[in-house]
């Protein structure tokens, strides 16, 4: 009986020919005698896009932000890797403190002459991050000649690389007086200790850019200059799981470009606005064609699909009685898009399929005409019921034009609405590691293409407010504590993407590794 259901099951399902995922024969599809797990897969593995998946690491030249002496200076904590759930992967936990890894030295410990690098072993002392403090072996508890790394370089190796790899080992210039034998102390140290796993960095960085999304593809997105409304776009770039995106029939020199995270909420598969009812700036013929796309009646190569993003809404699990509560006229409280640092007084405009809301700041001088409407979903981290800021000490902002205290029961009687129900909204938190203090790196979401040196100032259940190091504090940023738009200290130079440091002549501690070149 065991070998009849295991043969069953075998039929049932499928391996995807291009990720090796198992996947229902029901839904799978088909290309001769291959199955793929989705149509992305069909189109990567089969290349009928006639070109690369691209998945393209930045070649610009960065500035390197010295995080060490900024952490050390400002004796500041980095949030760690397990707090950011888009960067956590199964590789990184072989790193850990006290890992050995061999490192290159710098040419002032090593009197061999040529360039050729020669290289000792290090320990992990600390973690900040991507970031790591290394301490050569043979210093002991001596921290003078500590040094900083990005643990995800290509300079950092695991235990015997250098043997592998034909490369020199020798004891650093400042060490070499500590103890005669170096060979029987490395045989010592170096017996049955921990490092982390061959070709790390490579398997790490394919981990953590691992997606179906290719330049030249086009999606969705929201229109910066009218945020009621969506436009399309076209994948320009890639940097591991950022997009950067050109509005279709605009220029980059006119600044029709756009950057947001693959898992953003701004950004959907081609169709999703006509298919829930959203506003769509484009042409007639795209309309039609996009909705047959997204309900797949019609497959195209360049269209971004359901499959790849993750608030596709046949993933959300919603329960039955959350999001089918909303409805038009509802009162409740949101983080204002256009003020990111504000919480305020919001209505629900209109509901849209898939429990998708239009949500309008009240008071706001466009709102009348819905241009600065807002889509949130039911299951978004930014709508709050009402209270929520009076319970949690946050400042709410009341509607422009509001005299004297604002109470919430006054307001729903003047204006003759009615609360939405607690019951609609997602405001449990996830058991996040987060902690007011912590460093980052965080995209500037008025002007994405910035990601910033920025502290957690608050935590209030799901919600952080990140403070962008230098600045005042109205330039603060309410975001969900699992937000793609948050980073490890040390993501920027990984993936070599312009790390903004502090604000310019803020009393910080903060020191450039390399002379900043603006992004292009």
């Amino acid at each position: 009986m065991a070998t009849v259901d295991i043969k069953q099951k075998q039929k049932e399902t499928v391996v995807c020919q291009q990720c090796s995922t198992f996947s229902p024969l029901s839904s799978s599809v088909r290309v001769g005698g291959s199955y793929f797990c989705s149509k992305a897969c069909c189109l990567l593995k089969n290349n009928i896009m006639g070109r690369k998946n691209t998945k393209i690491r930045s070649t610009r030249r960065i500035a390197i932000f010295g995080w060490g002496s900024y952490l050390d200076n400002n004796k500041a904590e980095a949030a760690p890797i397990s707090c950011f759930k888009h960067c956590m992967k199964d590789s990184w936990l072989s790193v850990a403190v006290g890992t050995i890894v061999e490192v290159p030295l710098p040419r002032s410990e090593v009197d061999e002459p040529g360039n050729s690098p020669i290289f000792w072993f290090a320990r992990i002392v600390k973690l900040a991050g991507y970031k790591a403090k290394l301490r050569y072996e043979g210093c002991g508890s001596d921290s003078k000649l500590d040094f900083w790394v990005n643990i995800c370089s290509p300079d950092v190796h695991e235990i015997g690389w250098c043997a592998t790899n034909k490369k020199q080992i020798r004891v650093p210039i400042s060490l070499r007086d500590k103890r005669e034998e170096w060979q029987e102390f490395l045989i010592k140290k170096l017996t049955g200790t921990v490092s982390y796993p061959e070709n790390f960095y490579r398997e790490f960085l394919e981990e953590l850019g691992r997606h179906h999304f290719c330049t030249g593809m086009v999606a969705e997105v929201v229109d910066k200059l009218c945020i009621a409304a969506v436009r399309v776009a076209t994948i320009i770039e890639i940097v591991d799981s950022r997009l950067h995106l050109l509005y279709l029939g605009g220029s980059e020199s006119g600044g029709d470009d756009f950057w947001c995270h693959k898992d953003s909420s701004i950004i959907h598969p081609v169709g999703w606005a006509t298919h829930v009812g959203h506003r769509l700036h484009a042409g007639s013929s795209y309309v039609k064609s996009s909705h047959d796309s997204y309900l797949g009646k019609a497959v195209n190569p360049n269209h971004c699909t359901r499959d790849m993003f993750i608030q596709d809404p046949t993933k959300l699990s919603i329960p039955t009685d959350r999001g089918q509560g909303f409805a038009v006229g509802m009162k409740l409280e949101a983080i204002d898009p256009l003020n990111l640092s504000t919480i305020c007084i919001a209505t629900v405009m209109k509901v849209l399929k898939d429990n998708y809301l239009m949500i309008g700041i009240d008071g706001a001088v466009d709102s009348k005409d819905g241009s600065d409407w807002f889509c949130y979903h039911a299951t978004s981290a930014s709508i709050l019921p009402i209270g929520y800021c009076d319970t949690h000490d946050i400042p709410l902002t009341p509607p422009k034009g509001h005299v004297g205290k604002f109470v919430w029961q006054q307001y729903l009687k003047d204006t003759k609405s009615r609360a939405a129900p607690v019951a609609c909204f997602t405001t449990r938190p996830p058991n996040h590691m987060f902690k007011v203090g912590m460093k980052l790196e965080a995209v500037d979401l008025i002007d994405p293409r910035l990601i910033c040196v920025a502290t957690v100032a608050q935590c209030v259940g799901r919600l952080l407010k990140i403070h962008f190091d230098g600045w005042e504090s109205s330039f603060d940023q309410w975001v969900d504590c699992e937000s793609p738009d948050i980073y490890p200290v040390g993501w920027c130079e990984m993936v070599s993407y312009n790390l903004e440091g502090p604000k310019a002549n803020s009393n910080t501690g903060a020191s450039t590794e390399a002379k900043r070149i603006k992004m292009n």
